[in-house]
């Protein structure tokens, strides 16, 4: 769940797009009235101070009393992970990756293990912007995993705050009991009834979740898909053209058919369609 943030890390690096990673933190802390906690991990000297300096003056948080800043050494992921969980972080910030032809997104070695392991929300921003602009096309996946449910909080409320145009919520439709229906040969009218009640059944499972959740003014589009999940949540929200993904955080002990064949969200972080927001409520939020 979002509605609790109070502490938002970011991690920075000294890279052509640092002022625009900042410049979208701070939208988002503006959000929720959050802290920032800045996470550089790397070469910590005069000339670094001097340069974050200058681009906290020059985004405003220069003389700000609810910024730190961590100046650390070591392995990126681990002491990234390390500072979030001392501070208390609901949510991270970071940039992704991009491929070599510029276009598509990927998760990186170190941004893999972040979100595996993270205790926190972890946002990753695949095109940031010096002047950021509010989430107006959100998916976001309703199938049963981890905090489905604390993912379509997020969304609706990053959606109501955003003054979102659209919420799409998609779900995988399960087709093994009609593929069980047509082996057992029946016929083309029974096969069609059935389908029609998995399909109002799917629906209604995603409109309970939603009674729960204040969502009153968004226009919310609920879509079923068959197959890979993952890999169609991630081609919906290219046919969209969606500007945040919002999924439930992968479980951390992948099983030996996910080491053989590829795990199901595998496909959205090799491929990123946009900027994706992972939910893992920290465990206090959860447990109380």
């Amino acid at each position: 769940m979002l509605n609790v943030i109070k502490k938002i890390g970011v991690a920075i690096a000294f890279s052509p797009r640092i002022e625009a990673i900042l410049a979208e933190a701070i939208r988002i802390k503006n959000m929720w009235n959050a802290e920032l906690i800045l996470i550089h991990v790397g070469v910590h000297g005069e000339k670094e101070t001097a340069r974050l300096n200058e681009l906290l003056s020059k985004t405003g948080l220069g003389n700000a009393g609810d910024v730190k800043i961590f100046w650390e050494e070591g392995k990126p992921s681990h002491r990234i992970l390390a500072t979030c969980k001392k501070e208390n972080v609901d949510l991270l910030i970071a940039g992704a990756l991009k491929k070599e032809n510029l276009v598509q997104y990927y998760l990186g070695t170190v941004a893999r293990k972040i979100i595996r392991k993270a205790d926190c929300s972890v946002l990753l921003l695949t095109n940031p912007s010096t002047t950021p602009q509010p989430f107006k096309n959100i998916v976001v996946d309703a199938d049963d995993r981890p905090y489905v449910e604390q993912s379509l909080q997020a969304a609706c409320e990053v959606a109501l705050k955003d003054q979102s145009t659209w919420l799409h919520i998609v779900r995988e439709l399960k087709m093994y009991g009609l593929t069980m229906a047509a082996a057992e040969q029946c016929t083309e009218e029974e096969y069609e009834e059935m389908r029609h009640q998995l399909v109002q059944s799917e629906i209604e499972t995603v409109e309970k979740i939603l009674q729960k959740i204040p969502h009153q003014g968004l226009k919310v589009n609920i879509k079923l898909v068959s197959g890979k999940s993952g890999f169609e949540l991630a081609q919906f929200a290219k046919r969209k053209q969606a500007d945040l993904l919002v999924v439930g955080a992968p479980d951390r002990r992948f099983s030996f058919f996910d080491r053989v064949f590829t795990h199901d969200q595998e496909y959205i972080f090799a491929d990123l369609p946009c900027n994706l927001l992972i939910i893992h409520p920290r465990k206090e939020v959860v447990n109380g």
